[in-house]
């Protein structure tokens, strides 16, 4: 009995100092940080708050079968060749503030230039997600693997929140000696700052804050139903947001993670019409039904949003999920029930402009032809 309990101990010991001293699981909000975040109206009890009840799955999960689903690669649950990305054309970016220029990396990285400015969101290079390289959720293959190297001059970073498929530590590191400068979710600087940031380039935003990058360029973080953290004990220590990117010739909206609710009404109401939504889509389960959304109800969510177009993030990169990888791109074509908002689809790395005609070519498919 002796040896088990030390064995626990050991085991024990060992999983607080590995979580302790490595570094990509960052650093629990503390002094000023924490005092701002006690003063949160979404700070009750010791945590972040969603804007309505939200549970982080139901209750009854079947666990060893949700492992086994997630193992298994049957309906084509990753991809079974190599998806041809475009390389980014850094000359499509032209610093003019008479344009807007988007490019979707996979997942919830974009590129996104408005007003002569281009703003990064949500950056994940690394090939895992997940606070060690040899070990977590692997990047499908990409016929090109981007890196900081292969983007255009950055000016902003957005970071929506802290889970390892939107804040990733090596990536941060790379931006470290940049002076680029960081707009994210109240606390998560506690992280940027643990890895190198100096805090003079970080700006947090509690819900229906706004920063005025320029003169042009005002953000809004704008509630999302999700939740928050890297380790075993810091869950909803920091917050998550949605954004409003507000510029002079367009309204764009980076919805980051989100299972549905009617806040993206009053989003609409206050900040709509959008010119874009950058909405999730992608993994979803019947486990976890309000912490992502459905692809019905990412459709729902942009005509609430008051979107002229929807381009589809949070797929394509990642199996997260139990679902075939491209079922979330396919549901949401299949679910659009008017005309009001184009669903945008262009390949990964590709330059898109607002004003020019969107791609709807289903690539995931080799099918060229028009939708």
């Amino acid at each position: 009995m002796m040896v088990l309990v030390l064995i626990v101990f050991i085991i024990l010991v060992v999983v607080y100092l590995v979580i302790r001293y490595n570094p990509a699981f960052g650093r629990t909000p503390d002094g000023e940080r924490l005092a701002r975040i006690k003063n949160s109206p979404n700070y009750v009890g010791g945590k972040f708050q969603n804007p309505v009840a939200t549970n982080v799955q139901i209750d009854d999960v079947p666990y060893f079968k949700l492992i086994k689903e997630f193992l298994s690669t049957k309906d084509d649950r990753t991809p079974k060749e190599e998806i041809q990305v475009e390389p980014i054309d850094q000359s499509k970016f032209h610093r003019s503030k008479n344009s807007v220029n988007i490019c979707w990396l996979g997942h919830s990285s974009l590129l996104i230039e408005v007003d002569g400015k281009v703003i990064l969101t949500d950056p994940v290079f690394s090939q895992r997600v997940s606070p060690f390289s040899f070990i977590g959720t692997k990047a499908f293959p990409y016929s090109e693997n981007y890196s900081l190297e292969s983007l255009p001059e950055i000016d902003l970073v957005m970071i929506s929140h802290d889970h390892y498929d939107h804040l990733d530590y090596q990536t941060i590191k790379s931006l470290k000696n940049t002076g680029v400068e960081f707009v994210t979710a109240l606390g998560v600087g506690a992280h940027l700052e643990y890895w190198g940031i100096s805090p003079d380039r970080i700006t947090e935003l509690d819900w229906w804050e706004e920063y005025q990058f320029t003169n042009e360029i005002r953000l809004t973080a704008t509630p999302a139903r999700h939740f928050s953290g890297r380790g075993l004990t810091d869950r909803f220590s920091t917050l998550w947001a949605s954004w409003v990117i507000a510029g002079s010739k367009a309204k764009l909206f980076f919805g980051a993670d989100s299972g549905y609710y009617r806040g993206f009404e009053e989003i609409g109401e206050k900040y709509g019409p959008f010119d874009i939504a950058m909405l999730e889509c992608g993994q979803y389960s019947q486990y976890w039904p309000f912490i992502h959304m459905m692809p019905e109800e990412t459709f729902k969510a942009s005509a609430n949003l008051k979107a002229k177009a929807l381009l589809p993030i949070h797929w394509g990169k990642y199996k997260l999920s139990i679902h075939p990888w491209t079922e979330p791109v396919d549901r949401l074509l299949a679910a659009r029930d008017n005309e009001n908002t184009e669903i945008v689809t262009p390949r990964i790395g590709q330059v898109f402009n607002l004003n020019s005609p969107f791609s709807t070519k289903r690539w995931w498919k080799n099918e060229y032809h028009e939708n």
